[in-house]
């Protein structure tokens, strides 16, 4: 979309939007369904809460369009990841909504990357020939579920500053949240102890966070850089080295196309597990549910069981 067609788009779309009555929730905007799926969790009934990706998209790529414009314009708290995961579109959406309370700087505007320690940190400077590389760090820290708790800490300290009113709730469900991840977590690792050690390939540098808590080794990527696709090639040098170093899965992201990564499963042979890549917020999804259907393709995947 040209970008005098979205500001003619937005343009329409705004004035509709002033006629709407008011609303006393928080309404918060989430770049991505796992920030948002943790804002619901945290908020509860004393938020609205929109997701601008969907599960199914890659979140380095969403189309700008008027209409997630429109739901920046009444948003009190967007959040985003943060390490330039979202820097090709989510800019672009903060400029045209129109509203001051969500830009940088401004207290409605959140980036959560600052709650973890980031992994995969470039040692020198990089450029776009060596790919989509960040930076500042590997932005992919929610497939672990102790950087979950961490962010969703310090949006419930958003939260109680915005809407102050509210803070015992806020601060209710943290505790809530933070009791059921201690649960849950035990129970995953026990099912996934299998994991410790096991070399795997990846599609994309997603797996660096999940590793770290799973104890598992990526040994290569059927990327050659990061965000450029697998060319014949590299998939061969990958699979030689997947054959010598007896990986034992290939994990991959559902919204990228498998054809290849189905190509070096079968070849190796490992089987290939395809991990959801985002929570379903739109369909009621949850964050524990979404990291219980990964561990269930992984335990899976442990046994032998392609997705």
């Amino acid at each position: 979309m040209s970008p005098f067609r979205f500001l003619a788009a937005l343009s329409a779309a705004l004035l509709c939007l002033l006629s709407l009555p008011a609303r006393a929730d928080l309404r918060v905007v989430a770049s991505v369904p796992d920030l948002a799926a943790l804002a619901k969790e945290v908020g509860g009934d004393k938020v609205r809460v929109i997701t601008l990706a969907l599960p199914t998209q890659d979140p380095h790529f969403v189309d700008a369009k008027p209409n997630l414009a429109l739901e920046l314009n009444r948003a009190d708290l967007l959040l985003a990841i943060g390490l330039q995961l979202e820097i090709g579109w989510l800019p672009t959406l903060q400029n045209g909504a129109r509203n001051p309370r969500i830009l940088s700087g401004s207290p409605g505007y959140m980036e959560v990357s600052p709650f973890i320690r980031p992994l995969e940190i470039p040692p020198t400077a990089v450029d776009r020939s060596q790919g989509d590389v960040h930076p500042g760090g590997n932005p992919h820290f929610l497939y672990d579920p102790r950087n979950a708790v961490k962010v969703a800490q310090g949006l419930a300290d958003r939260m109680v500053t915005l809407d102050p009113q509210n803070a015992d709730t806020y601060r209710a469900n943290l505790a809530r949240f933070i009791a059921q991840v201690d649960k849950a977590r035990a129970g995953w690792e026990q099912r996934l102890t299998g994991m410790k050690g096991v070399p795997v390939v990846a599609y994309h540098r997603t797996t660096a966070y999940l590793a770290d808590w799973l104890g598992f080794t990526t040994i290569a990527y059927l990327e050659p850089k990061p965000g450029i696709p697998p060319n014949p090639a590299h998939v061969a040098q990958v699979l030689g080295q997947s054959r010598q170093l007896k990986a034992r899965m290939v994990l991959q992201e559902d919204y990228y196309p498998n054809t290849t990564a189905r190509l070096v499963s079968n070849k190796i042979p490992a089987p290939l597990v395809v991990m959801p890549a985002g929570t379903d917020v739109r369909g009621g999804q949850t964050y524990f549910q979404r990291l219980d259907e990964l561990v269930r393709r992984l335990e899976n995947g442990l046994k032998g069981q392609g997705t």
